[in-house]
C-alpha cells in the first residue's frame, strides 16, 4: 500500500511538473469570475519556479543530504560485502531497445564493479525489481547482463528481483543476505540517497557503512554560482524537493530510524 499511495501521489505532486499545472490553472481561472484567485496562483507558481530553475536553491538541497556520510577510509578492512541500490538502468527502455540503458544514476554499478575487482572475497550483490505502477522486466535482470559484459565473476553476484522501493529494497536483502553480527556491508547509492536508505537499513536492523556515489554537487563554493546549466538546476531542485519529503514521509510512517539520519559515533 505505501509503494502504491507513494507512486500516485508523485504522479500529481512532482515539484516542477506541479508549479506548471499550478500556473496552467492560475491562468484558466482568470476567465472565471475567480480571476483574482488565479492571477495569485500563476504569480506564486511563476516566482518559485523562477526559484528553482534560476537559484542554486537545488544545490542547497542537495548539499546536506550528500555531504551527511563520508566516503569510508582508504585503509579500512575488506568488506564482507557490497550492496548496490536499483535505480541505475530503465528496465522498461532496455527492454524495448534490447540494450542496457542507463539512467543518471549509473555510477552506482561502474562503482559496484570497481570494488568488486578492488575486493574479490566480497559478495556483490544488486537488489531491484521495477519501480513501476505496470509491470516491466526487473532491473535486476539487466544489471546482471551489464556486470557480466563487464567481467565480474558469476559466482561473486547475487540478485535481488522482487523489490519496488528503497524500503524493500532493505527488506528483501536483509532476508536474502542474512548478515551476521561482525560482518561489514557497503552500501551504494546515490550520495543524495543515502540518508534515507541508511535510515531504513538501521531501522531493520541491518548496520551498513555508507559508500555514496553520483554526486551532483561540488561541494564548496561552485555550487552557489550561477554558471550550471539550467537543466542541472531543475534537476538538482526536483530531486532535493523530493528526498526531503521522502524523509519526512518514511520517518511518518515508521520506515527510517531518524529524520536525518547520521554517521554512527
Amino acid at each position: 500500500m505505501f509503494f502504491v499511495v507513494s507512486k500516485i501521489f508523485w504522479l500529481v505532486a512532482e515539484p516542477l511538473s506541479l508549479l506548471v499545472v499550478l500556473g496552467v490553472l492560475g491562468v484558466l481561472l482568470g476567465f472565471t469570475r475567480f480571476a483574482r484567485a488565479g492571477r495569485a496562483l500563476t504569480a506564486g507558481a511563476m516566482v518559485l519556479l523562477a526559484i528553482g530553475l534560476l537559484t542554486p536553491l537545488g544545490a542547497a538541497l542537495l548539499r546536506p543530504l550528500e555531504d551527511r556520510f563520508p566516503l569510508p577510509a582508504a585503509d579500512s578492512p575488506p568488506p564482507t560485502g557490497i550492496i548496490v541500490l536499483g535505480g541505475s538502468i530503465s528496465p522498461a527502455k532496455t527492454e524495448a531497445r534490447d540494450q542496457i540503458i542507463l539512467t543518471d544514476a549509473a555510477a552506482r554499478l561502474t562503482t559496484a564493479v570497481e570494488l568488486a575487482r578492488r575486493y574479490p572475497k566480497a559478495r556483490l550483490v544488486f537488489t531491484g525489481g521495477s519501480g513501476s505502477l505496470r509491470e516491466e522486466q526487473a532491473e535486476a535482470i539487466g544489471v546482471r547482463t551489464l556486470w557480466l559484459a563487464l567481467g565480474v565473476p558469476p559466482e561473486q553476484m547475487s540478485f535481488e528481483a522482487k523489490s519496488r522501493n528503497t524500503w524493500e529494497n532493505a527488506v528483501f536483502t536483509r532476508d536474502l543476505i542474512q548478515p551476521k553480527p561482525g560482518e561489514t556491508w557497503l552500501l551504494v547509492t546515490s550520495a543524495w540517497h543515502m540518508p534515507r536508505s541508511v535510515g531504513i537499513f538501521r531501522r531493520l536492523g541491518f548496520e551498513v557503512t555508507p559508500y555514496p556515489v553520483d554526486y551532483r554537487t561540488f561541494g564548496d563554493a561552485r555550487d552557489w554560482l550561477m554558471n550550471s546549466p539550467v537543466l542541472e538546476r531543475a534537476f538538482m531542485f526536483d530531486f532535493g524537493v523530493r528526498e526531503w519529503i521522502g524523509l519526512f514521509a518514511y520517518r511518518l510512517a515508521g520506515k527510517t530510524d531518524a529524520l536525518f539520519p547520521a554517521p554512527s559515533q
